[in-house]
């Protein structure tokens, strides 16, 4: 089990959300994790793919705006392999829940909270903005029998692939009686703080289900960016995300991969793990901070779409232009 923090009560929480997006990350990219964790004593919340790995198929964004930009800074051969792009191309893409079975139990045997993130990450991620009730249905819950499959009870939450929903997944989140999910972002400044620093936890108009949204940018969005005047390298990228965290005061949620973090570049994980406990932060789960902010009165808002600098397209993100009353649960 995952050693209890020593950090008082009152110290803010560094959640650690870990998207696990293909069959190579969690083969490998997750028990690396699951060691460094472990070292650090600190809590995390891994999120799992479940079904095919079809990640040739992102060949497909080649001719969206930003795609080339991004995957040229981040080196996605490098960092995905060879084989792993060929997946759903030239190389039937592999079952993840079927195939990891063992991988995917001995993190919850580690002690660290597990939930899920997809069926088909790239399928996923490219059709649901548009995409009717029958086929969301079909796909959370492709994702949500393997899961009780492979675990042996239901999931406690979700995050979506690609930060990307519609109304038919929020309502889903309903039915499968999610109190709290982390499927959408914050809205960034280009250097990666947030636009509005008092930004709390929100619901989805119609939703009971706690959003904790991602609040700080991520590896693959800074690195090879030039951000106020300093190109942003593998030397120098831990301190500047510890510099958005540095002194204030509130909680984050951080997204990380099992296919970057957990692999090449968990040299610059573990600089962050270690700058956030020095920084006071307790390391914490989804789980942990659902149960901060249960019983908080929080803004609800409606489906809302907004630009991350560093990554291509729309993600989910708050709209407190369009802020319902805050209220408390049963209110």
């Amino acid at each position: 089990m995952t050693a209890p923090s020593t950090l008082p009560a009152t110290a803010p929480l560094l959640t650690l959300k870990i998207d696990v997006d293909t069959y190579r990350g969690t083969r490998e990219g997750v028990p690396n994790l699951v060691r460094v964790l472990s070292q650090h004593g600190a809590h995390a919340t891994f999120l799992f793919s479940l079904g095919p790995d079809h990640t040739g198929w992102a060949l497909r964004r080649a001719f969206r705006p930003g795609f080339f930009s991004k995957v040229s800074r981040t080196s996605v051969l490098e960092h995905y392999g060879f084989k792993t792009l060929m997946y759903g191309v030239l190389l039937p893409g592999p079952d993840i829940g079927r195939g990891c079975v063992d991988e995917l139990r001995a993190v919850e045997q580690a002690g660290f909270e597990c939930g899920i993130h997809t069926w088909d990450h790239v399928r996923w991620q490219d059709k649901v903005r548009t995409a009717g009730a029958s086929w969301t249905s079909r796909m959370m819950r492709c994702a949500e029998e393997r899961f009780a499959q492979v675990f042996g009870h239901a999931a406690a939450t979700h995050g979506a692939a690609g930060w990307q929903m519609n109304e038919h997944a929020f309502a889903e989140h309903t039915a499968a009686g999610y109190a709290y999910a982390s499927d959408g972002r914050s809205r960034l400044n280009e250097d990666g703080s947030l636009q509005d620093p008092g930004e709390t936890p929100y619901r989805i108009d119609g939703s009971s289900c706690i959003q904790l949204p991602t609040t700080l940018p991520t590896l693959d969005e800074l690195l090879g960016r030039t951000i106020d005047g300093v190109l942003i390298t593998t030397a120098n990228i831990a301190a500047h995300l510890l510099s958005l965290t540095a002194g204030a005061g509130r909680d984050h949620v951080y997204t990380l991969h099992a296919e970057l973090e957990g692999q090449k570049l968990a040299p610059i994980f573990e600089q962050l793990l270690t700058g956030w406990k020095a920084q006071g932060y307790q390391l914490a789960s989804m789980a942990d901070y659902y149960q901060k902010v249960k019983d908080l009165p929080l803004p609800a808002f409606p489906v809302s779409w907004g630009e991350v600098p560093g990554r291509s397209g729309e993600l989910i993100v708050p709209n407190p232009l369009r802020s319902s009353t805050a209220a408390r649960p049963g209110e």
